[in-house]
């Protein structure tokens, strides 16, 4: 007789782009984190109902990762009931939690048990070793008791299920559904997980001749042999995602949005211009000397989907444009910004983001599994990697009921990826730039170096704007 439970499963195929993150994140690239400190006290029962809510909206929350080795790939298993349990730590257990985790490496910053809860989640990785004989969660959620007066709330995905832009709809929504203390109902969406981004993309969009294909695939591939990378610091222990925060004024801020709505470009082009600036300065090369550098510009696909998916509809829907760039180190910021972002803006228009999809999603396996292939098998396949658009957070009613003090988001990226992942957030005005590098391949000592170089040049930009 058949199992009532099994007959309640559902299941489909990953798509080829979900295929390569699942490939990614045993490696530790794909962790997506997210955390929320707070100065009152969460409802743990209230929470527990609010991540059994999000499961029940998005049946791709409630999914399970299969794994077959006989063919080498990847499923999501949907059970009809959420299956979510929140864990809680309390002051004890959380203080343990934070003496166990490595020092920072420089004393010249404080870093914030908020911080470092936040990496330590983001170095979990439930999916370091696909075990066939039975399905892995891919969503998860604690809480972490830092004082009598302060709390974290972290929710952790698989980047397969759950980009930027999913991430960003999950942390308000729960904040929506908590919020007050009162708890509230949430629409249903679709009964199925809805299909890859591949099985959505517009009919001709992702149309390449095959001689074409070729010829980007070894265009790629030589491009990458040819890259600068930022100096490896320790190319052979195993390795974990930390990072540094990048914080502009508001005044600044604003100064940074109008130069670039001027130029007709986003935020994106400065911070990638700002970081190409900074790392060429970092490598000290005679002047005058030319250096090529790699850019990875993520996409949110879903406006240009077929069907179009509402920006709240979760799982990955982004896709990615490599394009390289000769820096001499006599460049200005804006020259740079404008530079990086148009050419970005070009290869959008041409539709390099679904017709490329697959050649890059190839490369990132290849590299995976031949590290060698890379410099120093140090996995690295561009110096930095920046969303076209911002997060626009701006707090509210419902952060003061909630007591929310700080919020962060970003994925892991000590796997396959560049040297220097970008996650910038516009929050009450003011510029918030989660930079993820992996470690020990840098230090953070050496990545405060380049962030601060980046904060300076980004102001000595918006100084150039007022002259």
């Amino acid at each position: 007789m058949a199992d009532p439970e099994t007959d309640q499963l559902k299941s489909r195929a990953a798509g080829g782009t979900e295929h390569s993150w699942c490939k990614a994140v045993p490696g530790g690239t794909g962790i997506t984190a997210l955390a929320i400190l707070l100065s009152k006290a969460p409802d743990f029962s209230l929470l527990q109902a609010a991540l059994h809510k999000l499961q029940n909206a998005h049946p791709i929350l409630r999914s399970r990762l299969h794994f077959d080795p006989d063919t080498n790939t990847f499923s999501f298993v949907t059970s009809q009931n959420p299956y979510l349990q929140l864990q809680t730590f309390d002051l004890s257990s959380t203080s343990i939690i934070l003496q166990g985790l490595p020092n920072p490496e420089t004393v010249s910053v404080s870093v914030s048990p908020f911080h470092l809860i936040f990496e330590h989640q983001l170095n979990l990785n439930t999916w370091h070793d696909p075990d066939p004989s039975s399905d892995t969660d891919l969503f998860f959620a604690s809480v972490y008791t830092l004082s009598n007066d302060e709390w974290v709330v972290t929710l952790r995905l698989h980047t397969a299920v759950c980009d930027r832009t999913s991430a960003v709809a999950l942390l308000r929504k729960l904040l929506e559904l908590t919020g007050g203390g009162r708890e509230k109902e949430l629409r249903e969406e679709e009964e199925l997980i809805s299909l890859g981004i591949e099985d959505m993309i517009p009919t001709g969009k992702a149309n390449k001749p095959f001689w074409a294909r070729g010829v980007n695939m070894l265009g790629y591939s030589l491009n990458s042999l040819r890259l600068t990378n930022l100096n490896f610091i320790d190319a052979d222990s195993p390795r974990s995602s930390e990072l540094v925060r990048l914080h502009l004024p508001a005044y600044h801020t604003s100064q940074i949005i109008a130069a670039c709505e001027s130029r007709e470009i986003k935020v994106s082009g400065a911070l990638a211009a700002a970081a190409l600036i900074a790392a060429h300065s970092y490598k000290r090369l005679p002047d005058g000397q030319w250096a090529k550098y790699g850019v990875t510009t993520l996409v949110d696909c879903r406006s240009n989907l077929d069907p179009v998916l509402p920006a709240d509809h979760i799982g990955f829907y982004h896709s990615a444009i490599l394009n390289t760039h000769d820096l001499n180190g006599r460049e200005t910021l804006w020259e740079v910004a404008e530079r990086t972002y148009k050419a970005y803006a070009n290869a959008k228009n041409y539709n390099k983001h679904f017709s490329d999809m697959a050649d890059l999603n190839f490369l990132m396996c290849r590299a995976i599994e031949n590290p060698g292939l890379t410099p120093s098998g140090s996995l690295r396949t561009s110096l930095v990697s920046v969303f076209e658009d911002c997060v626009i957070d701006e707090s509210n009613q419902l952060y003061q009921e909630m007591g929310v003090k700080d919020c962060l988001g970003c994925g892991s990226a000590h796997g396959v990826g560049p040297s220097i992942a970008l996650f910038h957030t516009i929050r009450d005005g003011r510029l918030d730039c989660a930079c993820v590098y992996p470690s020990p391949l840098h230090s953070r000592e050496q990545i405060l170096e380049l962030v601060e170089a980046m904060k300076r040049i980004l102001m000595d930009g918006c100084a150039t704007e007022t002259e």
